[in-house]
């Protein structure tokens, strides 16, 4: 039963392509919005603020109605699946996992939220050594602190740690 149910489909094309000419759609109505609000027209002195963004958000909406009409007019292959359950499931395996760290980065610094996402997959995935992976995952993160903050001067998101070890 759930090797029958890695194989079946959790979305079909049809159903991608719908939602991601909607979502285009929807972002170029948000840019045509917007521009109208800071000016779109040709002024004295050129352009105005809003001219080109209004050019480039009424090209997506056009791009994304007709890739809309295209999904309904030519339906061919419009069946068959865009991504199968199994396939959806590894990229959610990493998907989640990164978006959790992105969260993570704010609250931790990129630093300690490094260490925690390296371990995490060193662990999870690979089934490592807790030493290997707390020397992988640390001596990347001071590798990394070494280059940014002390060679290169530039500072990259801290937390608390940082504050607590004065590396601010």
């Amino acid at each position: 039963m759930e090797g029958q149910q890695e194989g079946r489909a959790a979305f079909r094309q049809k159903s991608a392509e719908i939602v991601v000419a909607a979502l285009f759609f929807l972002a170029g109505a948000i840019v045509v919005y917007d521009s109208l609000r800071l000016g779109a027209k040709w002024a004295e002195d050129g352009p105005e603020a809003g001219y080109f963004p209004f050019i480039i958000g009424l090209i997506m909406c056009i791009a994304s109605a007709i890739n809309l009409v295209a999904v309904f007019a030519w339906a061919r292959d419009m069946g068959r699946a865009f991504v199968e359950v199994g396939q959806l499931k590894m990229v959610l395996a990493v998907l989640v996992p990164t978006s959790i760290y992105v969260g993570l980065i704010g609250w931790l610094g990129i630093y300690v939220a490094s260490i925690l996402f390296i371990a995490f997959f060193m662990r999870w995935l690979g089934k490592y050594a807790w030493w290997k992976l707390a020397a992988v995952s640390i001596g990347n993160s001071v590798f990394f602190f070494v280059i940014f903050e002390v060679w290169f001067k530039i500072p990259l998101p801290k937390g608390p740690l940082e504050a607590l070890l004065r590396l601010n």
